[in-house]
């Protein structure tokens, strides 16, 4: 159901199936590593109020996104969104997104403020599939991007940013 957590129930799974050819196929919370699925929003807990990655008392989206590409060897400086929009050095604008990419939503623009002030982010897992998590659901949840537009606050995706250095590994993304 659009809004609410995927909380679909843990299935196991061939062991020789590696976790990212079984996320983007489920598109299940239970797909993902267990520190990340049951994590509280906490408005004040930002990447530039607590430890990077820490998500022990809760995060906000910022926080999480910024932990789970971090599980995933992907580092991005403790950026707040506008800041995240404008860089350049950590992250590429790119035009389409690939799994791992950061989504920024929004609202439209706002008169007065920078590109980017106040945007929701979340990570693109693969085809019509977001993590983030929002105040709204107030745990993670997985979205398809028709769950963001009928939303006003995140019905304009600004934007996709990809991490420039992206080390190599075996691909998971759990």
């Amino acid at each position: 159901m659009p809004g609410t957590p995927d909380t679909s129930s843990a299935t196991s799974s061939d062991a020789s199936e590696t976790p990212s050819e079984a996320l983007p196929r489920t598109a299940s919370l239970s797909a993902l590593p267990p520190r990340f699925r049951a994590v509280p929003y906490v408005y004040a807990r930002h990447p530039q109020a607590v430890a990077a990655g820490d998500l022990s008392a809760g995060a906000n989206c910022q926080l999480y996104a910024y932990a789970f590409l971090a599980h995933h060897g992907l580092h991005v400086p403790p950026l707040r969104s506008s800041d995240l929009w404008a860089d350049n050095a950590a992250t590429v604008t790119v035009a389409e997104p690939e799994p791992l990419d950061l989504l920024l939503f929004d609202g439209g623009p706002r008169p007065g403020l920078d590109e980017g002030y106040a945007a929701h982010i979340a990570v693109h897992l693969g085809p019509d599939r977001v993590l983030h998590l929002c105040h709204e659901v107030g745990l993670p949840a997985i979205w398809t991007y028709g769950d963001f537009a009928a939303r006003p606050r995140y019905a304009r995706l600004l934007g996709i940013k990809r991490c420039r250095a992206i080390p190599e590994h075996n691909g998971a993304l759990a």
